[in-house]
Formats: C-alpha cells, sequence, structure tokens
C-alpha cells in the first residue's frame, strides 16, 4: 500500500512537471505570437502611406585607359576599366515640402557586388555631378563601406561635393568602376583609330560577359522629423541592349523604377 501511494505521487510529480513544461511552451508560443502580430501591426502603421520612392535610375557606360604608348605600329595601355556612372533620382510623394518629406540625413552602406566580373576589381565611387559621364576617377572618392551625403538647403550648394539638396532637388550620383580589366597590353591593329571609349574593350578582345555585374547597396534615409527610412538598390551594370552595345563607345539608358522606402522606425 505504501509503495503504490509513493508510485502514484511521483507520477502526480511527474504530470505536474510536464503539465507547467507544457504551459511553459504554450505561453512562450503565444507571447512569440503576439510580439510578431504586434511587430507587424507597428509596420504597417508606420507604412500606411509612402513617403520616399526611387523613381529613376540614369546609367551611362563606357570604358577608358590610362598610360597609353603610341608607336608607329602598336599601341600600349595599361589599367583598361570600364566605367558606368549612375544617377539614381528620389522623390517624395507630395507637391509640398513639410519635415516629413525633405532629407535631413542620406547615407548608403552594404555594398554587394552580387554577380562579379571574370576579369578586373569592381568598386564604387562618388561621382561629381559636373563630371557625370565622363572617365574621370577621383581616388579619394572611393567608397570602402558606408558612405553619408551632405545636406542642403542653399541655392548654391557645391555639387562637386558630395551634397543633396533637401527638397530632392538633384540625384545621388556614383560611378561603378571594373579596373585593371588589362594592363600593358598592346594593341598591333591601328589601321584604324583608336578612341577612349567603350570601343577599347573590343580592341582588346574583351567579352562583354566577362565583364558583367550587378551591383547592389542599401540606402537610408532620415527626414526632418527623425523618421528612419530604407530601401535596397540592384543595378544590373549596362553593357548591352537589343541594338546597342558598349562597343559602340557608349551606352546610356533611362531605367524607370520602383523602389519604396520603408519606415523602420
Amino acid at each position: 500500500m505504501k509503495k503504490a501511494r509513493i508510485i502514484l505521487t511521483v507520477i502526480t510529480v511527474i504530470l505536474f512537471v510536464i503539465v507547467i513544461i507544457l504551459g511553459y511552451f504554450v505561453f512562450r508560443k503565444y507571447v512569440l505570437k503576439k510580439n510578431f502580430e504586434d511587430d507587424i501591426l507597428n509596420f504597417a502603421n508606420k507604412n500606411e502611406s509612402t513617403i520616399f520612392t526611387v523613381d529613376n535610375i540614369t546609367l551611362f557606360s563606357s570604358a577608358d585607359a590610362g598610360h597609353k604608348t603610341n608607336t608607329t605600329n602598336s599601341f600600349t595601355i595599361q589599367n583598361l576599366y570600364q566605367y558606368t556612372d549612375i544617377a539614381l533620382f528620389i522623390k517624395n510623394t507630395s507637391d509640398e515640402n513639410t519635415l516629413e518629406n525633405t532629407l535631413k540625413k542620406v547615407t548608403i552602406n552594404n555594398i554587394n557586388f552580387s554577380t562579379t566580373p571574370n576579369l578586373g576589381e569592381p568598386k564604387l565611387y562618388f561621382k561629381s555631378l559636373n563630371d557625370f559621364a565622363k572617365s574621370t576617377i577621383t581616388e579619394d572618392n572611393l567608397i570602402a563601406d558606408s558612405f553619408e551625403f551632405n545636406i542642403s538647403s542653399s541655392d548654391t550648394a557645391d555639387l562637386s561635393t558630395p551634397t543633396l539638396y533637401n527638397n530632392l532637388a538633384n540625384p545621388l550620383t556614383f560611378s561603378y568602376v571594373n579596373s585593371n580589366i588589362k594592363s600593358d597590353y598592346t594593341i598591333t591593329d591601328v589601321s584604324s583609330p583608336i578612341t577612349y571609349d567603350g570601343s577599347l574593350l573590343k580592341k582588346c578582345d574583351i567579352k562583354l560577359e566577362d565583364i558583367a555585374c550587378t551591383l547592389s547597396f542599401d540606402i537610408y534615409i532620415t527626414n526632418n522629423l527623425d523618421q528612419n527610412f530604407k530601401t535596397t538598390v540592384s543595378i544590373n551594370i549596362p553593357l548591352s541592349t537589343g541594338d546597342k552595345s558598349i562597343y559602340d563607345g557608349s551606352l546610356t539608358l533611362k531605367n524607370d523604377t520602383t523602389y519604396t522606402f520603408y519606415r523602420y522606425n
């Protein structure tokens, strides 16, 4: 009889412990579900309306080389590079400028080359608007990790520096540069004029598939209400279209886009 009571007590304790454990997991699951639902609801409330979008990206692709050496029968180049200048236009969704839809801070980071070229060394630079569609590359403008723009409300802002008007009047400008595609390379066919543009790629027997690249980065905006927004932009570096390629000298594309900034706090 005593032994039976002991067994019953042990079973009762075990069942009690099991109930406590099951109750804990059920309660924990409920709390996690409730927190997740609250996070979703909070996110939805913050993003009931769209404040900022990227509605256009203009791209200019060409090529150039440094340290050219000419002789009568040959032409030697150093550092053949392909570049694509990027003008990224952010707009707000209202015709009226308010604290909500004007800029206080703009930063880019998380630069990623998700498709890397087989040849060359891809990098991203800030590009002065004054130098857009020119082969000018300034090493001081290299974006190694993150990059912050100056924000200005002045009508005479210096756009040769990384400056954005707070009312979104000018685009973010960058230059993707794939350098050292070929170096110390001699072109022996000098029967036709050599031009320092995308046609150099063809002269140097560079296949476009070997320099194809997909670039992405995150853009963060803080408005004048100290609300924070983010979007991720992905760009396929343009080297050819249906009837034209960078081999022709240069390539210009205007891409209508639908990147929407979401507010995260």
